[in-house]
C-alpha cells in the first residue's frame, strides 16, 4: 500500500470512531433526559399527593380548581412570611 491509501484508511477509521462517539453522546443524552424526566415526574406526584393527602377535598376537584385553590391560599395574610421559614426548616432538616 502507497502512503495516500495508508492514509484514506487511517481517515476512514478516525471518522468511524468519530461517528461511534456521536452517537455515544446521543444516547447519554437521551439518558440524562430520562432521568430528568422521571425525577420531575416524582416529584410531581409527590407533591400532588401531599395535596391530596392535606386537602382530601381536591381529590374530587378539577386541575384548574386546585391551583386557584393554591393560589388563593398563597394570597393569604401571612403566607409570604411563613414560606421562608418552611424552606430554613426544610433546608435544616
Amino acid at each position: 500500500m502507497d502512503k495516500k491509501a495508508v492514509l484514506l484508511e487511517e481517515r476512514a477509521k478516525a471518522q468511524k470512531k468519530a461517528a461511534q462517539y456521536e452517537n455515544q453522546v446521543k444516547i447519554l443524552l437521551n439518558k440524562q433526559r430520562d432521568a430528568e424526566r422521571t425525577a420531575r415526574n416524582h416529584r410531581l406526584i409527590l407533591r400532588g399527593l401531599a395535596v391530596e393527602g392535606v386537602f382530601p377535598f381536591t381529590v374530587s376537584m378539577e386541575n384548574e380548581a386546585v391551583k386557584a385553590f393554591l393560589i388563593a391560599l398563597s394570597r393569604l395574610p401571612g403566607a409570604a412570611e411563613i414560606t421562608p421559614k418552611v424552606q430554613e426548616t426544610r433546608d435544616e432538616g
